[in-house]
């Protein structure tokens, strides 16, 4: 069965973005960047909310016919576009780009989508994360600490109630050349 896997690029202060949706302070260079690209086709699917949707659709389908794209980048570009993408609005109403628009998170629909073939399914955007976090729907983390402090903006866990503590069992860490540090971990 297929796992959610919460993909997210987070300050050494736990946040996403800074305020006004600022993530100028991404480390994102050529070594993370063609690991991101090797994590994003190994996964069967990309979950996101329409934010995040909107913005990588604003860039990626057509990045790689830019004469000064880096390699690493035109390759992203073509693993974005042909990835199936699930995109969870309550106003959007289609997508292009091999994309499904789904309203509000349904854990059955969620069940339905983890119990198809195909590799994990990578879950990004603050407030689809949330949601997904608060319906205890995420069953690994990929973590991107940057060595930044942002000071304010949208934290990666806002207050999300927890029961009871949930444990996690570490599978990986990587440090990356530009100081970024991976820590991926899954349910215990």
């Amino acid at each position: 069965m297929r796992r959610i896997v919460l993909m997210a690029q987070v300050s050494i202060d736990g946040f996403i973005e800074a305020p006004g949706r600022d993530i100028s302070w991404h480390r994102v260079d050529a070594e993370l960047h063609a690991h991101m690209n090797e994590v994003t086709r190994d996964a069967g699917g990309i979950l996101s909310g329409r934010v995040t949707h909107e913005l990588m659709a604003s860039y990626w389908p057509t990045a790689d016919q830019d004469p000064d794209v880096s390699p690493v980048e035109a390759e992203f570009a073509e693993i974005w576009r042909t990835k199936p993408k699930w995109v969870f609005s309550r106003t959007l109403r289609a997508a292009d780009w091999n994309t499904t628009v789904l309203g509000e998170v349904d854990p059955r629909q969620i069940a339905a989508l983890k119990a198809e073939p195909g590799g994990d399914l990578a879950l990004s955007g603050a407030n689809l994360a949330a949601s997904f976090l608060a319906q205890d729907l995420v069953d690994a983390y990929r973590i991107y600490v940057h060595p930044v402090r942002v000071g304010r903006g949208t934290p990666l866990f806002p207050g999300t109630p927890v029961t009871s503590p949930l444990p996690l069992e570490l599978v990986e860490t990587r440090t990356f050349g530009n100081g970024v540090v991976l820590l991926h971990h899954r349910r215990a």
